[in-house]
């Protein structure tokens, strides 16, 4: 069995389909552990034991149904996994976890396998890694430096190979920032999006549980399975789709707010992700960082630490000597804040929200840094509030606000170590977020984890389970007078691609909005029209077909590449007296010629 160093879900599904078994996969996954020097990754190993008997048992059962199967991931300490203590980094917190958390019931539901329990800053509580009983996991880099935190060894697993994917949690970047450190994709859902039954909260009304990954696809594959309303979440929510265009304007920072604290690499880097963002089409916008570096400073300067204080209350009064200096330093700042400054604190979080609305209607989307600096174990230990939150400047805001992001990794310095930045959109366009974040990702050429060779994917918008592909052709097309019909619902735009020879297209009279007729003529050679394939949720693409007015409607269309799918057709008595414009190659062609 070859598998490559970094391991992908793919690559382990490539493994599969040529012949080996999920036992085999485990005894190397295993071995990996085993040999991993890094011995502050994990706080609880999946015993071998288990793994070869869970790896038995899907084989016995078989793939079919399971998205995940045997595929191997970690899980941070602070999620409940059956069977298996969760410390939260705390070992006089520590209890036995009798049920799996939603998220990893879902994941396990469809074939994943957990390898183990990961180490974490204690009770989420510091970006950097170092705030644990149970040692210091350490950039993959160079051990000098931290992992970034709070979900420390879950980023390591990922990025040492161990597994294609791990779950972490963010509430004020814990997601994203080890991302960045070690070369990774870091996905951050909507706050509600993916739920936090059995997660042990640090801000209860902001956590979200993340994933770390190769890719930005498979990252999103994970979180489509883990996603979904659940009751027993107070802050689930149900999803409402966002879209955005494919060439975004993109809010980028300008003048002061371009703060790196001297770190000339980084900034250096976060310029030339700017620049490979101009060349994949979008559109820079400077914009006013100030309204959102103000509501940041409210996660610990503000009200928020109360919360934590909430989460924890009662075993910090029997148990305070069991709690890291720096944790309990923070936490204890929250007492004393008062009812009083917890509305404040709201009030003022909302008037920044409405303060910063101008900024949604110039952009699309922001990129930041992932973190503006890096800093060494030493450093950090040195100065260990300070230092970290330099780490949080550009993460801090974005669950206060209720906004998804994703953290891509943007190439490294003469350093050596990476860097990285974020791409941070509006509620739910969680994955409208997704084509250009993989397209900055495979630009940076830098790879994936400790595998700076490794080559990644070409950017690709895959089909989630159940959705529906159909063609547009004519009004329904990017940027046409139609699109928000596909937009709305949440489609997702897959790609831009021409039919097989043999189709006309046609403008048809008396249309509002003027729209194209095409129709299959096997007698016509041609060179194709232009389309764009786009998915759909089943209940909105029914919804779509049924407001398709005649003399449109539904068939199949053969694609270039010997694909069908389902797209807009005209009938053939609609065509009597119409234009055919073929010779343009496509309704926007024809449009433009006007």
């Amino acid at each position: 069995m070859m598998l490559p160093e970094f391991l992908t879900i793919d690559a382990i599904r490539a493994a599969y389909a040529a012949g080996t078994t999920p036992l085999q996969l485990m005894e190397e996954v295993i071995a990996r552990r085993d040999a991993l020097a890094d011995r502050a990754v994990f706080i609880t190993e999946t015993p071998a034991e288990t793994l070869r008997a869970e790896a038995r048992a899907l084989m016995a059962r078989g793939p079919e149904g399971l998205p995940l199967y045997g595929i191997p991931f970690a899980v941070k300490d602070n999620i409940d996994v059956a069977g298996l203590p969760t410390t939260a980094a705390c070992p006089a917190y520590a209890y036995p976890a009798t049920a799996d958390a939603t998220t990893v019931a879902r994941l396990r539901a469809a074939g994943a396998i957990v390898i183990g329990k990961t180490n974490l800053d204690q009770f989420a509580t510091g970006l950097n890694g170092t705030r644990s009983p149970y040692g210091a996991p350490r950039c993959v880099f160079d051990a000098a430096y931290v992992s970034g935190g709070s979900s420390s060894g879950s980023a390591v697993a990922v990025a040492s190979g161990l597994c294609p994917f791990a779950l972490g949690t963010d509430t004020a970047g814990s997601g994203r920032v080890p991302a960045m450190f070690n070369n990774l994709v870091g996905l951050k859902p909507t706050p509600g999006l993916v739920p936090n039954t059995g997660a042990v909260p640090a801000c209860r009304s902001i956590d979200v549980i993340t994933i770390f990954a190769g890719t930005v696809a498979e990252a999103a594959e994970v979180r489509r399975i883990m996603e979904g309303y659940d009751p027993a979440d107070p802050f689930s929510r149900m999803a409402a789709p966002v879209a955005l265009p494919a060439r975004p304007r993109i809010g980028v920072l300008t003048g002061a707010e371009k703060n790196f604290y001297g770190n000339a690499e980084i900034a250096a880097a976060y310029d030339a992700a700017c620049a490979r963002a101009e060349a994949l089409g979008a559109t820079l916008v400077p914009f006013d960082y100030a309204p959102f570096r103000e509501a940041a400073s409210l996660l610990y300067d503000g009200p928020w630490v109360a919360e934590r204080l909430a989460a924890v209350e009662e075993f910090l009064g029997s148990h305070a000597e069991d709690f890291d200096p720096t944790v309990r330093r923070i936490i204890e700042g929250a007492r004393g804040k008062t009812a009083v400054e917890a509305f404040r604190g709201l009030y003022r979080l909302n008037a920044l929200r409405q303060q910063v609305a101008p900024v949604w209607e110039a952009v699309d989307m922001l990129m930041l840094p992932t973190s503006p600096t890096r800093h060494t174990v030493a450093d950090m230990l040195a100065d260990p509030i300070g230092k970290n939150s330099a780490f949080g400047l550009y993460t801090n805001f974005a669950n206060l606000l209720g906004y998804a992001a994703i953290a891509v990794p943007g190439g490294f310095g003469a350093s050596g170590l990476p860097a990285g930045v974020q791409l941070v959109g509006p509620a739910f366009s969680d994955d409208a977020l997704l084509p250009f974040a993989a397209a900055l990702h495979h630009a940076a050429a830098c790879g994936m984890g400790r595998s700076r060779g490794a080559p990644v994917p070409a950017p690709e918008t895959r089909v989630p389970e159940g959705w529906l592909v159909i063609a547009a052709v004519g009004a329904h097309l990017s940027g046409m007078a139609l699109n928000h019909e596909l937009t709305g619902p949440g489609g997702l735009h897959l790609e831009t691609t021409r039919t097989a020879p043999g189709y006309r297209l046609y403008s048809l009279p008396g249309t509002a909005p003027p729209k194209p007729g095409m129709v299959f003529d096997p007698g016509f050679a041609g060179n194709g029209i232009e389309l764009e394939l786009w998915a759909l949720p089943p209940a909105a693409f029914g919804a779509f077909v049924a407001r398709i007015p005649a003399p449109l409607g539904i068939g199949k269309v053969t694609l270039a590449d010997g694909r069908e799918v389902s797209c807009f057709l005209a009938e053939a008595h609609a065509i009597a007296g119409a234009e055919d414009i073929t010779a343009f190659g496509g309704w926007r062609a024809w449009r433009a010629s006007l």
